[in-house]
């Protein structure tokens, strides 16, 4: 499909002058009242569980929700679609991925941006033991990663009850992604992540005694070392550039089948080039890219609103 040439996204909030403030502002401030989750836990195929968090209106429809990197049905982003779907008459699952729910997870492995695996397996329990017309998938940073991985990874065999997807602030190349924490504005985003991911890998060391060098842990100071060292490890990557290489989204992309939307801002800090699939949107039916001048990421915040630019798009694009 042509690019989404030009979006309506154009005025954030003023003082929200550049895209680190887009971010961090919404991030630390923005709180969605109103939604009270039902939760559920549901078996692994390994042995694991994942914890998923429903809202429901008592829809035929269902909006399936993906979280970020070191997030969960909790965030900000996460409740404000549930609410908003909800009130368009969708029922919500918001689910978590491992260590994200609260509660550390039983196996000798965490999560990460390749992980549409847990995401199958919601799918899989939700159409085993519910009885809805359709669904939808949407998905935020790590979290549309994971949705375009699945969707592509099924291409042809995907359940046709899934019915479109759309997706934001979404690293689409992983190895592109991964090099914007290398540079000193971004920072604070680094740290904040590394430090969260260090403490549940510390965690998932002492459960499992031996996996992982804890010493060595403790001197991490970025990411290429700590996902050499241990996400890798202990998910089976050689190193971390195998790891973001071999689970990238746009590996997948093409294979697509349904109807896609990806919105990535110009000035996501969080993103570089690759991330932005200009060629492939262009040629593919169904990958829909928009790409505003603002939003940063996963901010999109508007003035005297209670939802974001990007949860309102996302309902136009799924409600089709």
């Amino acid at each position: 499909m042509p690019i989404i040439e030009k979006s309506n996204y154009t005025k954030p909030p003023k003082l929200l002058f550049n895209g680190h403030l887009e971010t961090i502002y919404p991030s630390v401030f923005r709180k969605v009242e109103g939604i009270q989750y039902t939760r559920e836990r549901i078996s692994t195929p390994d042995g694991d569980f994942l914890d998923i968090d429903w809202s429901k209106v008592g829809s035929e429809k269902l909006m399936i929700i993906s979280h970020g990197l070191e997030g969960s049905s909790e965030r900000h982003y996460a409740k404000g679609l549930a609410k908003l779907f909800n009130q368009a008459g969708y029922d919500v699952l918001a689910w978590n991925n491992r260590s994200c729910s609260g509660e550390m997870n039983l196996g000798p492995v965490l999560y990460h941006h390749g992980a549409s695996y847990d995401l199958a397996t919601v799918i899989l329990y939700v159409e085993n033991k519910h009885n809805y017309d359709s669904y939808y998938l949407t998905g935020i940073s790590m979290g549309g990663a994971q949705t375009l991985k699945y969707l592509g990874e099924n291409g042809l065999s995907l359940n046709p009850k899934i019915k479109r997807a759309a997706v934001y602030s979404t690293p689409c190349n992983l190895p592109d992604s991964a090099a914007t924490l290398r540079e000193k504005g971004n920072s604070f985003y680094k740290n904040r992540f590394l430090g969260k991911l260090k403490t549940k890998m510390q965690l998932k060391g002492e459960q499992f005694p031996g996996l992982v060098d804890l010493d060595l842990l403790k001197t991490v100071v970025d990411f290429d070392t700590f996902d050499t060292n241990f996400t890798a490890k202990v998910h089976g990557f050689k190193d971390a550039r195998d790891f973001y290489q071999s689970v990238s989204a746009d590996n997948w992309i093409k294979d697509i089948q349904i109807p896609t939307l990806i919105i990535n801002a110009l000035n996501d800090p969080l993103l570089s080039d690759r991330c932005y699939p200009v060629k492939l949107a262009e040629k593919h039916s169904q990958i829909y890219l928009e790409m505003p001048k603002r939003g940063g990421h996963t901010g999109f915040l508007v003035k005297g609103e209670e939802f974001t630019w990007s949860e309102r798009r996302l309902l136009e694009f799924i409600s089709g």
